[in-house]
């Protein structure tokens, strides 16, 4: 093989070792997960489709039915800068009464990655009740994260989040 073909070849594969590494690169990016101090994500987690807090899923249900509960549309309340719904009008009331009861801890940012620096939306159907707060999760991995050391993962999301609280729009 002539030198010029070899340095062909030679570009070749190490054009074609760049093009995996950034396509392996883009595959882990979560487009959910914003660096702290970023202003585009918003203090209470909303459906930027719909304006509903927590997709519409009635905050008051993970306590008192203990499973995410679809609310109601005519039964909605603003507080915290977005729209909640409730499955009936007692969790309506309950939550009128001690909203910061009842609104996600952080939001319903995920705390496993608030403790790591980052700002991610937590799905409301990843779940749990820990020291009388609700935790909204990204995923299954990071509940159960969370669940193996609640209070290092609290303390240390706690302290990220009063550094990235003022950065999120209201």
């Amino acid at each position: 093989m002539t030198a010029a073909r070899q340095e062909r070849k030679s570009r070749h594969r190490a054009f074609g070792r760049a093009i995996g590494g950034i396509l392996a690169l883009l595959s882990i990016v979560d487009p959910t997960r914003v660096a702290v101090g970023s202003p585009t994500t918003e203090l209470v987690v909303v459906n930027r489709h719909t304006g509903l807090a927590i997709d519409g899923f009635d905050p008051v249900a993970y306590f008192t039915d203990s499973a995410p509960m679809l609310g109601r549309a005519e039964l909605e309340w603003h507080a915290g800068g977005a729209t909640w719904r409730f499955r009936n009008e007692g969790n309506r009331v309950a939550f009128a009464a001690a909203a910061d009861v009842y609104i996600p801890q952080f939001g319903g940012h995920d705390p496993v990655a608030l403790s790591r620096g980052a700002v991610t939306d937590g799905n409301p159907s990843v779940w749990l009740v820990a020291d009388g707060r609700l935790y909204l999760f990204y995923n299954e991995e990071a509940r159960t994260a969370f669940a193996a050391d609640p209070q290092r993962a609290m303390a240390a999301a706690e302290r990220n989040w009063r550094q990235v609280r003022g950065s999120l729009v209201p």
